[in-house]
């Protein structure tokens, strides 16, 4: 039994390493297939309120895919999706909303929106 935590333990912290996670919002993972392009990074803020816009782009992604994706990975990060408004999916936590806005179709590019609540 004490060997099976072991390699249990090894599994799963080699799977949060292989992950790959936005600049400035360190517990949103990207997606496979798709990048984030650093020079279009937005962030400020301050203590009661924050703004962070990123782009993210892949080649060979469709944007329901990104989607699923997210839908599947955000509420293990607190995230809790609140549907799908036009071409946006639109997702809350804490006193945040995250939009992830498709921008183009080819490549795909994606901004996603993270802004507090006022």
């Amino acid at each position: 039994m004490k060997y099976l935590w072991l390699i249990l333990s090894f599994f799963l912290i080699t799977n949060v390493n292989a992950a790959t996670f936005i600049e400035g919002l360190e517990d949103v993972p990207i997606m496979e297939g798709m990048k984030q392009i650093p020079n279009d990074t937005l962030s400020f803020g301050n203590e009661e309120s924050r703004l962070i816009e990123v782009i993210l782009e892949g080649k060979k992604v469709a944007f329901g895919k990104v989607g699923n994706f997210y839908k599947t990975t955000l509420p293990q990060m607190g995230w809790i999706y609140q549907g799908k408004r036009g071409k946006t999916f639109v997702f809350e936590r804490e006193g945040e909303v995250m939009d992830i806005a498709k921008e183009s179709e080819n490549p795909l590019r994606i901004r996603l929106t993270v802004k507090s609540k006022m």
